[in-house]
């Protein structure tokens, strides 16, 4: 019982689900992790559901970045680039809401590992992580925006697989001991009871999401996929990945690179977050006491 001793109890257990993560961190005392790295992990969940009505956090990702240029076009546009711009179109969208909180995992063009983008929606006590990118195919007809939510039971279509995959090799770039510490890190927190909620609601976050998108770009995918991406497997933070274009197919390269598609896929975006807080505002309002 020594590994729990630094543990006080938890005033009220709100939920099952806070159960679970409660359990959860307790778990990883017993693990390779620390006691010390344990409770961060607990304080790092929130530590109850947030009230309709009250302050959402936000946490919006720009993939790649530093060292990792993500995606090239044939004109020589760098996803990086691209995503942030449209990030940052995002938040300013978003901060015209009232009662959401907006965070990025990264300002500026700096290398950010994928298990370190799951940690930093944990510390913010995030409500949402949005993760944007422009990826590339290996066929230059490939056009579209995507949505994908995690899986934990293997990838939803072809396409999907590969664009995890893609995804989940951008710390190769940066150095084997990124890609082996995000392997260690994911495998402590991946526990299917606490997900299936969390992966429910990223789904449903996805949903409202293509929702927007559709009135303004075509689809690559009419419905949220679903793969096992590394950055979107946060145990308590519904997450979800946008492919907003395909940087490597002429046409889309040269749309994200005009400010005016960049501002209309990001109001799109930032709809969609809204639309799914107010649908979850709702729910909560009706909800027995």
């Amino acid at each position: 019982m020594k590994a729990f001793s630094n543990f006080r109890l938890l005033p009220r257990i709100a939920s099952r689900r806070q159960f679970l993560l409660s359990g959860l961190a307790m778990m990883l005392a017993g693990s390779r992790l620390s006691q010390a790295q344990a409770a961060q992990s607990m304080l790092r969940t929130p530590s109850s559901p947030k009230a309709a009505g009250e302050r959402k956090i936000v946490m919006l990702d720009p993939g790649h970045g530093g060292i990792d240029p993500g995606a090239v076009g044939h004109q020589g546009a760098k996803e990086k680039h691209v995503v942030l711009e449209i990030a940052h179109s995002v938040r300013d969208c978003l901060r015209e809401t009232p009662n959401i909180e907006v965070r990025m995992t990264r300002e500026d063009d700096y290398f950010i590992p994928l298990y370190r983008r799951v940690e930093i929606a944990h510390e913010h006590r995030a409500d949402l992580f949005v993760s944007i990118h422009a990826d590339g195919y290996t066929n230059a007809a490939a056009s579209g925006a995507s949505v994908f939510a995690l899986s934990n039971r293997g990838a939803s279509s072809a396409m999907a697989r590969y664009m995890s995959q893609r995804e989940n090799d951008a710390d190769r770039i940066a150095g084997a001991q990124y890609a082996e510490k995000d392997n260690d890190y994911l495998q402590q927190v991946l526990f299917d009871l606490v997900q299936t909620d969390t992966i429910k609601n990223g789904l449903m976050l996805g949903n409202h999401v293509l929702d927007h998108i559709r009135s303004v770009h075509r689809l690559h995918s009419g419905e949220t996929e679903q793969a096992a991406f590394a950055v979107l497997k946060s145990p308590s933070v519904p997450s979800v990945l946008v492919e907003t274009s395909f940087i490597t197919n002429h046409q889309e390269e040269k749309l994200l690179s005009t400010p005016a598609f960049r501002q209309e896929i990001a109001r799109a975006i930032a709809g969609g977050i809204v639309k799914y807080i107010d649908y979850f505002n709702a729910n909560e309002r009706r909800r027995p006491g």
